[in-house]
């Protein structure tokens, strides 16, 4: 190649080059980019909510301590009967009943609820009272007559004591009573028999003019054949002379 075209040569090189710099000197720049959209808000938090009651079991009548907890609620409410509360706290119950008790939390991220149970305890069976004690009480109110010598008329103190036996034959109609008629030692066997019989009639008659059936009553006579009192004397003779009640059933 001769000196003239390589000149030639190069200057067409140089013209290329410097065609592409100013080709690419002239291109336009891209757009910057765009920047990121701003993070979404956090989602409310959901509430959370606690309830106990202490204690669990009572019995009827008493009463039970219900406690809450609870976080992000804004609003809370127990149910049955107690109604809106604050975030925590306690209140006394006392239900009639075995009751759950339920707390319902809402706030902005929801709502949620917790329960809690008070058992009341049945009262025990009402406790039978043991039958009386017929022949103890018996023996405590029952009164006898006591008769004058070689008499057989109801005197004051009698009617007195008889009063009180028939109280008690009243408030007892269960009771049937015998009425043994005895004396003192002095006179026969057969007098005294006699006379006997008379006083536990005499009793017997007055028991029944103060309203006791005359079926609930039996009579019998002894005489002086089992005395009460073995001296001769008339503090004796007197404890003797009487009209003695004895239970028959």
């Amino acid at each position: 190649m001769n000196s003239a075209s390589r000149s030639f040569y190069r200057a067409g090189l140089l013209a290329a080059f410097a065609a592409a710099v100013f080709t690419f000197g002239c291109a336009k720049k891209p757009p910057a980019p765009a920047p990121p959209p701003p993070a979404p808000a956090p989602a409310p938090a959901r509430p959370t909510v606690t309830l106990q009651a202490s204690p669990s079991t009572i019995n009827k009548g008493d009463s039970a301590t219900l406690s809450w907890n609870s976080t992000d609620a804004t609003q809370l409410s127990i149910t049955p009967d107690v109604g809106s509360v604050t975030a925590q706290g306690s209140t006394k119950v006392t239900p009639s009943d075995s009751t759950t008790y339920t707390i319902t939390a809402t706030g902005p991220g929801g709502n949620a609820s917790a329960s809690a149970s008070v058992t009341v305890a049945a009262p025990p069976p009402p406790q039978e009272a043991p039958p009386p004690d017929l022949t103890k009480i018996f023996l405590a109110e029952v009164r006898d007559a006591y008769f004058d010598f070689n008499k057989s008329d109801i005197r004051p103190d009698a009617r007195e004591a008889l009063s009180k036996t028939a109280d008690l034959l009243k408030n007892y109609p269960q009771i049937k009573v015998t009425i043994e008629g005895h004396c003192d030692e002095r006179g026969s066997t057969e007098y005294n028999l006699a006379l006997g019989d008379r006083r536990a009639n005499a009793t017997k008659q007055y028991l029944v003019s103060l309203g006791i059936s005359a079926d609930r009553i039996t009579t019998v006579s002894y005489g002086k054949e089992k005395p009460f009192c073995m001296e001769s004397n008339e503090a004796c003779w007197q404890q003797n002379r009487r009209g003695h009640f004895v239970k028959a059933n």
